[in-house]
C-alpha cells in the first residue's frame, strides 16, 4: 500500500479533504503541474456564505435553487448553505485574510444574490488566498505529502472498486501505479475543452474522462458555465475579469458605447451569467462586432486599484487601463455545472472512487451556478468527502488492478476544441450537436507513448463527446444550456442527466 488515501488535485477541494483525511492515516496529494497552478488560484470572484447581518442562509439557499433553475438537488444545496459559516469560519481559525471594514468581515454583492454575502481576500484573489491558507495547514501535518507534475493516466480498479492509479512523471516520463485504499477526484475543471476559456491549461477534464473510463457515472456534463467577461485582446489570455465588477457598478457597452443589458434581462447588468454571456453573444452578431466592451470608468482611479489590484494589473499589462478606458471582453468558458456524479458524502457510483469540487456533480449548482458558490462547494464538500473517505482507513485493497493502454485521437487539440466552441458552446442546436459527435466518432484512435500530450488530448476528446451527447439529449433550454430549436424549458426534462461508460442518457 503506497499510501491510504490518495487525493487526485491540490486545489481548495483537495487541500479540504487531505486536512480532514490526515487524522485517519497517510495521505498522497498528486498534482498535474505546480501545487499553486489550479483553476482555485484564479477565483477572483470571491465566497458566498451566508454571515452578514443582514442576511439568512434560507436566502443563500433561495437564491441558489433560483440559479439553478429547477435543477439543484435541494439537500445538496442545503448543505452547502447551512454547513458554509462553521467552513469559513475553519479557514480563518487557520489564517485566511479576508478583507474587513474595521474589524468587520466585508461583504459584496453579485448577480442574482439577494444580499451582499461575498467575501474577498485582497480584493480580487479570493482563491488564492484561501488555497495559501490550506496548503499552509496541510503541509503542517506530518501525514500528508505533496507530489507535482505528476498527471493520472487512469485510476486502478480491482473488484469493481477503486484501488489507487497509475501516475505519469511529467519528470522522467515513467508510468508507476500507486496503491491506497481510497480515491478523490478533486482535478477542478474542463474548460480546455473549449477554445474560448478562462481556465488554466491544467484545465483538461481529466477527473471527468478518468471516472468516465472506470465506469463512474457522469451527471449534468452538458451545463456548462461560460463567463460573460473575459478579456479579450489579441495575443492575450482569456483572462477572467471578475462578475464582482459588475457588482461594484461596471457596464457592459455595445461598440456604440450604449448600454445594452436592459434590452435583455430586468436585473440588465446583474442578470444570470448563462443570460449575460447569450446577451453579449446576440449583441455582438446585431453589431458586427468581436467583442463588446465593460466599463468600470465611473469609479475612482483609486478604488479601482484598491478594490481590483490584480485585474487592474493584468489588463494594464496588455495595454488597457481600466480606470481610464473600457475593456474588450467577450464570454468564454468558465465552469462546469456537471461532472462525476457524487452523493452528499461524495461517493461516486464505484466504491472507493470519491469527487469533490468542480469535477464532482453534487446538484448544488443545478442547470447555472450562482457567482461565487463554487469556493464554498469546495471547502464544504471537500470537508465532507474526507470524512466520509476515512471509513476506508482499515480497509485492504484486494486483487489485481487492470491498467488501460493509453490511446490517443488521429486529430490536433486545437481541431477538437474548435470543434467543440462552434457546436457545443453558448448556443447549441440538433444540427451542431450531431456534427460534433459525427467528427469526434470519426476520429481514428493510435496507440500512444505516455505523454502529457497523449493523456490530455485523450481525456479532452472524450469530455468533448459526453458535452456533445447530453446536450443533444436535453431537448429544451435551461440554465447554462441553450438550444435554438428547443428555446424553452420543458417538464420531462426537470432532471439530470446521468451517462456511464455504456452511453445511454437516464
Amino acid at each position: 500500500m503506497d499510501c491510504d488515501f490518495l487525493v487526485i488535485g491540490a486545489g481548495v477541494a483537495g487541500l479540504r479533504a487531505a486536512i480532514e483525511l490526515a487524522k485517519s492515516g497517510t495521505v498522497l496529494v498528486i498534482a498535474k503541474d505546480a501545487l499553486s497552478e489550479s483553476s482555485s488560484e484564479y477565483a477572483q470572484g470571491g465566497i458566498a456564505v451566508a454571515l452578514s447581518d443582514d442576511d439568512e442562509v434560507a436566502l443563500h439557499e433561495q437564491d441558489t435553487l433560483y440559479a439553478g433553475d429547477g435543477l439543484c438537488d435541494r439537500g445538496a444545496v442545503h448543505t452547502l448553505v447551512e454547513e458554509g459559516p462553521a467552513a469559513i469560519q475553519d479557514l480563518i481559525d487557520w489564517g485566511a485574510e479576508f478583507d474587513r471594514e474595521g474589524q468587520k468581515l466585508s461583504f459584496t454583492r453579485e448577480g442574482a444574490h439577494s444580499r451582499n454575502r461575498i467575501l474577498h481576500a485582497h480584493g480580487d484573489s479570493t482563491g488564492r488566498e484561501i488555497a495559501r491558507t490550506l496548503y499552509r495547514k496541510a503541509a503542517s501535518l506530518a501525514d500528508i505529502r505533496f507530489e507535482s507534475y505528476s498527471a493520472i493516466t487512469d485510476l486502478l480498479i480491482a473488484n469493481d472498486r477503486a484501488v489507487g492509479a497509475v501516475i505519469f512523471d511529467g519528470k522522467s516520463g515513467a508510468l508507476r501505479d500507486v496503491r491506497s485504499r481510497a480515491v478523490l477526484l478533486a482535478t477542478g475543471g474542463l474548460g480546455r475543452v473549449f477554445k474560448e476559456t478562462t481556465n488554466p491549461d491544467v484545465a483538461t477534464g481529466d477527473g471527468v474522462a478518468m471516472a468516465w473510463r472506470a465506469g463512474a457515472e457522469i451527471s449534468n456534463i452538458e451545463f456548462v458555465q461560460f463567463h460573460p467577461t473575459a478579456l479579450h485582446v489579441e495575443g492575450a489570455p482569456r483572462f477572467l475579469l471578475s462578475e464582482a465588477l459588475r457588482g461594484e457598478g461596471a457596464i457592459l457597452r455595445n461598440k456604440d458605447g450604449k448600454a445594452f443589458m436592459k434590452r435583455y434581462h430586468p436585473l440588465m447588468d446583474l442578470a444570470p451569467r448563462d443570460v449575460v454571456s447569450r446577451s453579449i453573444v446576440t449583441e455582438m452578431r446585431r453589431t458586427g462586432s468581436p467583442h463588446v466592451w465593460l466599463d468600470l470608468t465611473s469609479k475612482s482611479a483609486e478604488f479601482i486599484r484598491r478594490r481590483f489590484p490584480r485585474i487592474y494589473e493584468t489588463c494594464l499589462a496588455y495595454g488597457v487601463d481600466i480606470a481610464r478606458e473600457p475593456a474588450p471582453v467577450h464570454p468564454a468558458a468558465h465552469y462546469a455545472m456537471g461532472g462525476v456524479w457524487s452523493d452528499l458524502e461524495g461517493r461516486s457510483s464505484v466504491p472507493g472512487l470519491y469527487a469533490a469540487g468542480e469535477v464532482a456533480s453534487t446538484g448544488v449548482h443545478g442547470a447555472n451556478r450562482l457567482a461565487s458558490n463554487s469556493l464554498l462547494e469546495a471547502v464544504v464538500f471537500g470537508l465532507r468527502a474526507g470524512r466520509a473517505m476515512s471509513c476506508h482507513a482499515s480497509d485492504r485493497a484486494e486483487g489485481w488492478p487492470s491498467r488501460e493502454p493509453i490511446i490517443a485521437p488521429m486529430a490536433t487539440e486545437r481541431a477538437v476544441r474548435e470543434l467543440t466552441w462552434e457546436h457545443c458552446g453558448i448556443v447549441r442546436d440538433a444540427a451542431g450537436l450531431e456534427t460534433a459527435i459525427d467528427t469526434l466518432e470519426r476520429m481514428a484512435w493510435v496507440a500512444a507513448e505516455p505523454t502529457l500530450v497523449a493523456i490530455e488530448l485523450r481525456n479532452i476528446h472524450q469530455v468533448a463527446a459526453l458535452i456533445a451527447e447530453c446536450a443533444l439529449w436535453r431537448e429544451e433550454s435551461r440554465g447554462a444550456h441553450y438550444r435554438t430549436d428547443f428555446p424553452d424549458k420543458r417538464p420531462e426534462f426537470a432532471r439530470a442527466s446521468r451517462v456511464s461508460r455504456t452511453p445511454t442518457v437516464a
